[in-house]
């Protein structure tokens, strides 16, 4: 058996060669930095539930503040947008868009700013 070559890593995905995934996710790093945010804005008593949506093209977070309501945020993250306008958009509660980008966290500064204005008050 080989050794590790540096190409695999324990609990990566690999994706089979020559196939597209069937469904666009978030990496680990990404979901981390979600999800604190998302823990923040809970305590903050903004939000209370969450979805998340996987399609072929997109993944889609989506932030409520009560869940019989329309998202109050959602992030969605479309890697063929990458070298084009940024992979990552943040969409405000009536589908308008509040950012887009390439970084994760400069996209998602203005809920940052929001949350730090609840804590403020």
């Amino acid at each position: 058996m080989a050794a590790n070559s540096g190409l695999f890593t324990p609990g990566s995905i690999i994706p089979f060669p020559g196939r597209q995934p069937l469904q666009v996710g978030f990496e680990r790093q990404e979901l981390g930095r979600i999800m604190d945010l998302y823990g923040r804005m809970v305590a903050a008593g903004e939000w209370r539930d969450y979805a998340m949506d996987f399609t072929r093209d997109m993944a889609l977070f989506s932030a409520f503040r009560r869940a019989a309501e329309r998202p109050q945020t959602g992030l969605e993250k479309r890697p063929a947008l990458r070298g084009k306008q940024g992979m990552w958009t943040l969409f405000g509660e009536h589908g308008q868009i509040l950012k887009r980008g390439h970084d994760l966290v400069a996209v998602l500064a203005p809920v940052e700013r929001r949350l730090m204005k609840v804590v403020d008050s």
